[in-house]
């Protein structure tokens, strides 16, 4: 049987399968290539993620490792921090300390030089209070001699003898006289003895060992006693010209205070040569208070002036101070929040003026 040819029909159409079979199997390649290429993205993008996964961990873990290192460094230097703040506050205590001897040596000192007169203000009035009372005792001895004769008289009122014995004894001791002196004697000698004791009460306060007492003080009580100390040396060298203000009671350390007053009028009487005036002034002027101590001494220059603070500074001769009097009185003042000025020319005298705070930031005045 002879095999049919097949027409072009035919091969037309085998082409057409052909073509439909290789275009199926060019997009089933295309396909398989995409899914390949696709999954190779995603490895390559997994392989990323992973090494950006591991360079970050290894960047937060040196991270960690260094702020484990800053935290031990912040440790150590908050150990060494806290060692230095107990160092300085021993230091600090030490020098408080050595800062408040030095100001009781320096007050002890001011009283040794004043000894000699503050004996001399004792022993005046302490020398007529003795005389007094050995002329009392003597007066009062024959007072009571003069009652044993009227007693004695009484045993025998008739007898002519004692009217006469008495009036004799009378005129002996001098009655009149006696009534007329027994009265200034005593008035003398209370007087005497309360000098005595303002000037002890006066030292008492002054030297006191709780200097460190905040409390309201009036002033010019503080400048009274210290006068009052201090009045054998000054009235041989000036003549005292108060001249108090209205002003308020000032919270301070009294002890303090005074202290400072002492050293500045001592220092005025001792600028002065023969013979002149200090001039005492307080007064207000706002929240705070003024005390002006100004003398007719010798003056000082300005190089002097820019040095009288200064620790052991001292235009006195050797032995004579000890240079401390005005740097203790600065320091005190600092304390308590208050500032000094200075006006001097030489041959013009000198002027010192003490400012206080009325009450120092945080404390309410009652």
């Amino acid at each position: 049987m002879t095999q049919q040819q097949p027409t072009m029909d035919d091969l037309q159409n085998e082409i057409i399968r052909l073509n439909k079979m290789v275009s199926a199997l060019i997009k089933q390649a295309d396909t398989m290539s995409t899914e390949k290429m696709t999954d190779f993205s995603l490895f390559q993008t997994q392989v990323m993620l992973q090494d950006e996964v591991n360079n970050r961990t290894e960047q937060l873990e040196n991270a960690l490792l260094e702020n484990q290192q800053i935290n031990s460094e912040l440790i150590r230097i908050q150990q060494k921090m806290a060692k230095e703040i107990e160092e300085k506050k021993a230091l600090i205590e030490k020098l408080e300390e050595s800062d408040r001897q030095l100001r009781q040596s320096e007050k002890l000192a001011s009283i040794g030089q004043l000894a000699a007169g503050i004996a001399h203000e004792i022993n005046n009035p302490m020398g007529y209070i003795t005389s007094n009372l050995s002329s009392l005792q003597r007066y009062f001895t024959q007072l009571f001699q003069l009652i044993a004769l009227y007693e004695e008289a009484t045993t025998d009122p008739g007898n002519p003898f004692w009217p006469k014995q008495i009036q004799e004894f009378r005129d002996d001791i001098d009655i009149e006289f006696l009534r007329e002196d027994m009265g200034p004697l005593f008035q003398d000698s209370i007087e005497g003895a309360t000098r005595v004791k303002r000037i002890i009460q006066d030292l008492l306060h002054f030297s006191r060992a709780g200097e460190n007492h905040w409390e309201w003080t009036n002033l010019h009580d503080g400048l009274n006693s210290t006068l009052n100390i201090i009045s054998n040396e000054l009235k041989y060298k000036a003549d005292v010209v108060l001249e108090y203000g209205d002003i308020p009671q000032v919270y301070c350390m009294p002890a303090q205070i005074n202290q400072v007053f002492m050293n500045m009028l001592l220092n005025a009487a001792h600028a002065i040569d023969i013979h002149g005036e200090i001039h005492l002034k307080t007064g207000q002027k706002e929240n705070q208070v003024f005390v002006i101590i100004s003398d007719t001494g010798c003056g000082m220059s300005s190089d002097v002036r820019s040095r009288i603070f200064d620790p052991f500074f001292t235009t006195k001769q050797v032995g004579a101070g000890t240079g401390l009097g005005l740097s203790v009185a600065y320091g005190i003042i600092k304390k308590h929040h208050g500032h000094i000025e200075v006006e001097s020319e030489p041959g013009k005298g000198s002027e010192f003026t003490v400012w206080l705070p009325i009450s120092p930031p945080g404390v309410s005045h009652p």
